[in-house]
């Protein structure tokens, strides 16, 4: 009777305490109640399935999130430290394209201008006023057609016999060493054949030999005037050799060509010779 009694209150006792211990655990996992239900139904898939499911996966999206983040706010960090710098840059850019396309409008319409000036004062049917409307449209031009006009009025003056006039407009060309060679290696030519009545033969060729050096924009003008001065001096031969050289020169124009073929005939040479 006591053994009985004794035995239901540890059975009891017993049940008690693996209600609390369960209570308190909770329910095992899947995997391990069967491993421990059934010896050996197990295996290491199973263990395997638990360390790659769900909730491996939702940790795995939750760092990519986070770095995702940490990148955006670096980037947007670098935006507000550095962005000022790419806006002055852009700003700076539309200024520059700005200023050059107002500076090439300038420039165009100052061109127009001083083409309208120069065409308005070639209008006169006289020299003498055509020399005098391009000295007033000269006066009005700040570009290198001011030195256009200033060949056209020289040659304005020359057709009208004032050579000295002519000449004198051309001469400050001639010595202006900030001036482009075209420029000023024309005015030198042109003042040269225009003086050719007033000036000594050897003093052209003093000024000619300046331009006539290799390189230089006029030099086969040049040599040509070279060659008519010593022609002028009696220096028949030389000047010979001077037009062969011309018309061998593979830079020669057909109109210079002929020009000094002529001349060479006209002198008793052959143009072949040499």
């Amino acid at each position: 009777m006591h053994k009985c009694e004794g035995l239901s209150l540890f059975s009891s006792l017993f049940l008690s305490e693996m209600v609390r211990i369960t209570r308190g655990v909770g329910a095992l996992p899947l995997g391990i109640s069967r491993f421990n239900g059934v010896r050996g139904s197990g295996s290491s898939e199973d263990v395997k399935q638990q360390s790659t499911g769900p909730g491996v996966s939702n940790t795995d999206s939750f760092i990519d999130e986070v770095t995702e983040e940490v990148r955006r706010d670096r980037l947007f960090a670098m935006m507000r430290r550095y962005g000022w710098i790419a806006v002055v840059g852009v700003v700076g850019l539309v200024g520059l394209a700005a200023y050059n396309e107002y500076s090439k409008a300038q420039s165009e319409a100052a061109a127009q201008a001083a083409g309208d000036s120069i065409q308005a004062a070639l209008e006169s049917s006289e020299p003498e006023s055509r020399a005098a409307a391009l000295a007033d449209a000269r006066a009005t031009i700040d570009s290198d057609a001011r030195y256009l006009a200033d060949f056209m009025r020289a040659g304005e003056l020359f057709d009208v016999g004032d050579i000295d006039g002519a000449i004198a407009i051309l001469t400050p060309m001639t010595t202006d060493a900030m001036l482009d060679p075209v420029y000023r290696d024309l005015a030198l030519l042109k003042s040269t054949m225009i003086g050719a009545s007033t000036m000594a033969p050897d003093v052209r060729i003093a000024k000619l030999a300046s331009i006539a050096a290799a390189g230089a924009p006029y030099r086969l003008l040049a040599e040509e005037q070279i060659a008519a001065a010593q022609i002028e001096m009696g220096e028949t031969e030389a000047a010979i050799g001077g037009l062969r050289a011309i018309i061998s020169d593979a830079e020669v124009s057909d109109g210079l060509r002929r020009r000094a073929l002529q001349m060479i005939v006209a002198l008793g040479g052959d143009p072949d010779a040499g």
